[in-house]
């Protein structure tokens, strides 16, 4: 790791969504999204967020962005804290940070052009001088993902959903970035297109210098791309550590039971799938202590009480867990 500070530092962060009822619709209770959650991202670093659906991964990439106003908590960006930005520093803090959606489809506007949906950041950002400077410089960063000219007056309709997530890829670094939120980018892409953007995206760090957080429920995709990897479970962060040391030697009962359900491509080489009883809690009522152990083959009395804080088991690797920890 570097001796500079991190890019990114996130710090006690939490998000609750407050759900209406009673005869005036009050608050009557919420949904806690993101609990306590705290990691680190250095410069030129990509770090994989990972977990199952609703674990409150995406909640976190948009509070960063604030795209969603945070419950509490802190976000460093650049030695700034952007849950204090307003106004034209927010609108500075959109230059330095981007997202590229889940959906590629649903995330471009079926109305515009390929011309307008990149060019509209370099618009709001005053990045173009004219129109002739706006399309030379849409062609460039439509070369830079492995498009063509041509496809500068077309629609997204008229593109596969591998050209799409590429177009979305461009419109991210338009505005030329330090950091990009992926928020599961490849997901709803075949299996084949995965590979080829996930290379992208690569390259696109090596030639830039960009920073990433990938946010991902498959481990196998994410082992590819991550240099390290933070495990979440139902708002909270219960493991971080650097790529190869998790899968190698994951530490949280959570963390293994994903690890088990992943394919091994070698047919000689047996894994022990571990089955975890029980359903995935409410967030709205979760459990006390460890928000895992309802669920966990390793639960002890204190599980249920306490709550585990993240301690280093080894350099660099971070568990929450009483048992392992």
């Amino acid at each position: 790791m570097s001796d500079q500070p991190p890019l990114l530092s996130v710090r006690a962060l939490r998000k609750d969504f407050p759900l209406k009822g009673g005869l005036f619709g009050r608050d009557a209770s919420a949904v806690h999204a993101v609990d306590g959650v705290s990691f680190e991202i250095e410069a030129g670093e990509t770090l994989g967020l990972v977990g199952e659906s609703g674990c409150g991964k995406s909640t976190t990439g948009r509070c960063i962005l604030r795209l969603i106003e945070p419950s509490s908590g802190e976000i460093w960006f650049q030695g700034r804290d952007v849950t204090t930005l307003e106004g034209e520093e927010l609108r500075g803090l959109r230059r330095d940070m981007q997202i590229i959606f889940q959906d590629p489809f649903a995330s471009l506007n079926p109305r515009h052009t390929v011309r307008g949906i990149i060019g509209e950041a370099l618009i709001i950002h005053r990045l173009a001088g004219n129109r002739r400077e706006l399309e030379d410089q849409v062609v460039q960063l439509l070369e830079t993902v492995g498009l063509q000219s041509s496809h500068l007056h077309r629609f997204p309709h008229e593109f596969s959903g591998g050209q799409r997530q590429r177009i979305g890829i461009a419109r991210a670094l338009a505005v030329q970035p330090r950091m990009i939120v992926c928020d599961e980018p490849v997901s709803a892409l075949d299996v084949s297109i995965q590979a080829q953007v996930i290379n992208l995206l690569e390259d696109l760090q090596e030639r830039l210098g960009l920073t990433y957080l990938f946010i991902a429920h498959d481990l196998s995709v994410v082992e590819h791309i991550s240099d390290r990897v933070a495990v979440m479970y139902l708002g909270r962060v219960v493991e971080i550590a650097p790529a190869d040391a998790l899968y190698d030697d994951p530490r949280h009962p959570y963390t293994e039971a994903l690890l088990s359900a992943v394919p091994i491509p070698d047919p000689l080489v047996k894994r022990r799938r571990i089955v975890l009883q029980g359903e995935v809690p409410n967030p709205i009522h979760p459990p006390s202590g460890c928000h895992f152990h309802p669920r966990c083959p390793l639960a002890e009395p204190r599980c249920s009480t306490e709550v585990p804080q993240l301690r280093q088991s080894a350099p660099g690797h971070w568990t929450a867990c009483h048992v392992r920890g």
